[in-house]
């Protein structure tokens, strides 16, 4: 189901480096807090995670901006990068990832596959920010798809970012060039 390979990479290099990561979820149902908990000893780099399905609770748990929120049904680069700033501020992590989207078409939201937006943070600074799409039909298997797609991304990135000697806010700013606003909280410049 998930992509264990990939989740003891990740395993191994946050407990090697001394970081941690949280998550903050929509569209992924809790499946990306139950890969990360599968790993052994996932206490010593898995914080813990939110799953927060409707608008309120995604305003009240994760800051995110409500009237943004209410004009693209949470689902949005700008929800995504807020859940993952404030995701890593709820849990005192170093990383998080926030996802949101469709696991399912939506004909009355015009959304005829699923799709999803994810956003990867470290600190209060954005690293990526990614919409990623699959034509499967399945809710569980789109989720499931998601997931390892958002875990695969995060591990290439994170293993990136590791091999730089240090953290500067330049270096964070030219390790992915994908940046979207987090609204107010942030200060990575937006994609037009």
């Amino acid at each position: 189901m998930y992509d264990q390979a990939i989740i003891e990479s990740i395993k191994e290099l946050l407990i090697a480096k001394h970081q941690t990561i949280a998550v903050a979820e929509s569209v992924t149902a809790g499946h990306m807090q139950a890969a990360l908990a599968s790993a052994e000893n996932a206490s010593k780099f898995f914080q813990g995670g939110i799953t927060a399905y409707n608008l309120g609770q995604k305003a009240r748990h994760l800051h995110v901006e409500p009237v943004h929120a209410e004009s693209c049904n949470s689902v949005s680069d700008q929800v995504a990068s807020q859940m993952a700033i404030n995701i890593t501020k709820m849990f005192t992590s170093d990383w998080g990832i926030g996802i949101t989207g469709y696991a399912a078409p939506v004909p009355e939201c015009s959304v005829d596959e699923p799709f999803a937006y994810y956003a990867i943070a470290f600190k209060d600074n954005l690293l990526r920010v990614e919409r990623i799409t699959t034509r499967q039909d399945d809710p569980t298997s789109v989720q499931t798809f998601f997931v390892n797609v958002v875990l695969t991304n995060f591990n290439s990135l994170a293993r990136r970012a590791v091999d730089q000697s240090s953290f500067s806010r330049s270096d964070l700013s030219s390790m992915d060039s994908r940046f979207a606003s987090a609204g107010p909280l942030s200060t990575s410049p937006s994609i037009e």
